[in-house]
């Protein structure tokens, strides 16, 4: 629940070493600001179809409409489904629909053939459409900065969780992931052992670190591995997505054994 912490950056660059790994990928725009859609070279302000058609039919979706709004990413394998700033009306437009709180769940149930992962860039604020993404996601990753108010976010942000998982009547696996470190200054270090104090059973073992490559692969308009797949940056994203698929694979497994 806080901006800047690299939420995109996080789904920019796991959908990326994801398609680049042979997958098909989906990721999904649910911010009104609109960044993973800028980030592929997208105005969130002028386009024409968006996320935000999918809550114009009181709360069901048209069979097919899912699809027809999925846009090109210029790499292989990876898709968009985009954002606009539209997104932002709905709260004050979904009051009193039905089933508003399942719509980005039934959109995806329409393309599960189509794509091997799916990944939501969420806005940061507690409303109608965190919760639909809460409701339709698997795995959530928290990306959190390593300095001192982004960890008074993520207080509140699993303060939110628990509070929805209760009304949901079921547990959301979550993984706390640093970003932004910087082990040349005292606060990231700090930052990074008050998470590590803190939240022990679910912080990921390592950080992502401060990488100027990042800004350069979003001012390009292409996911940061297809810049440069060596930087330290993607290094450790790759990282992240082995113990993400470690974790969900054996989760899967439970569910299924």
């Amino acid at each position: 629940q806080k901006g800047g912490v690299g939420k995109t950056t996080s789904v920019v660059t796991l959908g990326g070493l994801l398609a680049g790994r042979g997958k098909r990928v989906l990721v999904v725009d649910l911010d009104p600001h609109g960044s993973l859609t800028s980030w592929f070279g997208y105005d969130p302000d002028t386009i024409a179809h968006s996320a935000f058609d999918l809550f114009q039919h009181q709360g069901s979706v048209p069979e097919g409409l899912p699809a027809q709004l999925i846009t090109d990413t210029g790499c292989p394998g990876l898709s968009l489904l985009p954002a606009s700033t539209a997104l932002a009306t709905l709260e004050r437009r979904m009051v009193g629909v039905e089933g508003m709180g399942l719509i980005v769940s039934r959109a995806l149930a329409q393309l599960w053939d189509d794509f091997d992962y799916v990944l939501l860039d969420n806005t940061p604020s507690l409303g109608v459409l965190m919760v639909n993404a809460l409701a339709a996601a698997r795995h959530l990753i928290i990306p959190v900065q390593t300095e001192f108010l982004a960890i008074k976010g993520l207080d509140r942000m699993l303060t939110t969780l628990q509070m929805i998982m209760r009304s949901r009547n079921n547990v959301l696996p979550h993984t706390i992931v640093p970003t932004m470190f910087d082990r040349r200054t005292q606060a990231s270090i700090k930052s990074l052992n008050t998470l590590r104090k803190t939240y022990p059973e679910h912080l990921w073992r390592f950080a992502i670190p401060v990488d100027t490559k990042f800004r350069d692969a979003s001012q390009s308009g292409v996911v940061p591995s297809v810049l440069d797949a060596g930087t330290h940056g993607v290094r450790a994203y790759a990282r992240l997505l082995d113990d993400l698929l470690a974790q969900t694979g054996s989760a899967e497994e439970r569910r299924h054994g």
